[in-house]
């Protein structure tokens, strides 16, 4: 756990029902939360921070501006270095609410050769830090295959909040049209689904996730691939991804559909070009 300051205080937080666990009990958590008094960072008025919860948040540290949120945007930042020279970069990433306000900054950790021999199906892991600087959440994605033909050696991402501490996992479903994933809990037990088009390529729309329940009819929500025009489509990897949830929602599932987020990015929008990316679920 990440050190706290000395007024913090020991809350033990029972978690509410997750979509699909209806009558069972979560069992208590506990979580080392500090005062949240401190003002965000503030730059300049396009790098204003979203206001701290002048409550106390019942949740993992560091996850209390998902409390207030139904919607959040991921926007990538322009690298000048990639267009110049196409090679790679880490990826950096501005997590925004609905009025524009910074909720966390995501930088991209592995390495050069990394980056520039594997592409999209890299492996990496994530790191999402506060208005402090602190790392709040860790994103961990381990290297893949991407064929049909390795059902068994699919996509998947943990989530970890606060880092080294698992809250759920992603896992590509193998389906020989669609783009299907499942989203699960700290204990690997399956909790919400999510279904994509056949046709992933950005090329003059968005691209629209579905976000299920179990019963594969429930919406809980979606992952939408934003159009951002010619230029930025055909000549950067520059993304905007919109994410939509319940306000009601489990904050660990908030957490999660965020790490979602990022790895439909690099499954099917990294690649720059062609109408933004990938045309379907395995090319």
């Amino acid at each position: 756990h990440a050190r706290m300051p000395p007024n913090s205080q020991l809350i033990v937080g029972y978690l509410p029902y997750l979509p699909g666990e209806h009558g069972r009990i979560s069992r208590p958590k506990l979580y080392r939360l500090a005062k949240m008094n401190q003002a965000p960072i503030t730059n300049n008025q396009n790098d204003a921070w979203m206001p701290l919860p002048s409550l106390f948040a019942i949740c993992p540290p560091g996850l209390e501006y998902l409390t207030q949120i139904d919607w959040l945007l991921i926007h990538q930042k322009f690298e000048i270095l990639e267009l110049i020279t196409s090679f790679e970069t880490a990826n950096k990433y501005e997590v925004r609410n609905r009025l524009g306000e910074m909720v966390y900054f995501a930088t991209e950790e592995n390495n050069f050769c990394v980056r520039n021999c594997l592409g999209s199906l890299r492996p990496f892991t994530m790191v999402i830090s506060n208005h402090v600087g602190q790392q709040v959440i860790h994103l961990v994605r381990p290297f893949r295959c991407d064929s049909c033909c390795c059902p068994c050696c699919l996509q998947e991402l943990e989530i970890q909040a606060p880092p080294g501490l698992p809250i759920g996992y992603i896992q590509q479903l193998w389906d020989p049209c669609l783009p299907k994933f499942v989203i699960q809990n700290e204990a690997h037990k399956d909790v919400l689904k999510i279904f994509g088009p056949c046709i992933t390529s950005a090329c003059c729309g968005n691209v629209v996730f579905e976000v299920t329940a179990l019963d594969d009819k429930t919406s809980i929500g979606k992952i939408s691939k934003q159009w951002g025009g010619v230029l930025q489509e055909f000549f950067t990897d520059v993304d905007f991804l919109g994410i939509s949830f319940p306000l009601d929602l489990d904050v660990k599932m908030k957490a999660v559909m965020l790490g979602a987020g990022f790895l439909l990015d690099f499954i099917f929008f990294e690649e720059g070009g062609l109408g933004g990316g990938r045309c379907s679920v395995w090319c």
